[in-house]
């Protein structure tokens, strides 16, 4: 396991003290959250720049709008 020192405002450390209190975590465990949703969000779009750069715009485009007809209802 690794160590990370970084710093921040006071504030901003109140705040994010603050937070993980709220939840009934430790700052620690709510920086592994923070962490582990970053890391997904980036390999999730690295994923999806991959696969389009594989696809077909034309088919893209038709799925996208199929989809909006078919949410746009229902709003």
């Amino acid at each position: 396991m690794s160590v990370l020192t970084i710093r921040l405002p006071d504030d901003q450390h109140e705040r994010l003290r603050a937070l993980a209190e709220h939840r009934g975590i430790s700052l620690n465990k709510l920086f592994e959250e923070f962490a582990t949703r970053a890391v997904t969000e980036f390999d999730t779009e690295l994923r999806f720049r991959m696969r389009a750069a594989r696809g077909d715009a034309a088919t893209g485009l038709a799925l996208l709008d199929k989809l909006d007809k078919e949410f746009g209802e229902r709003r």
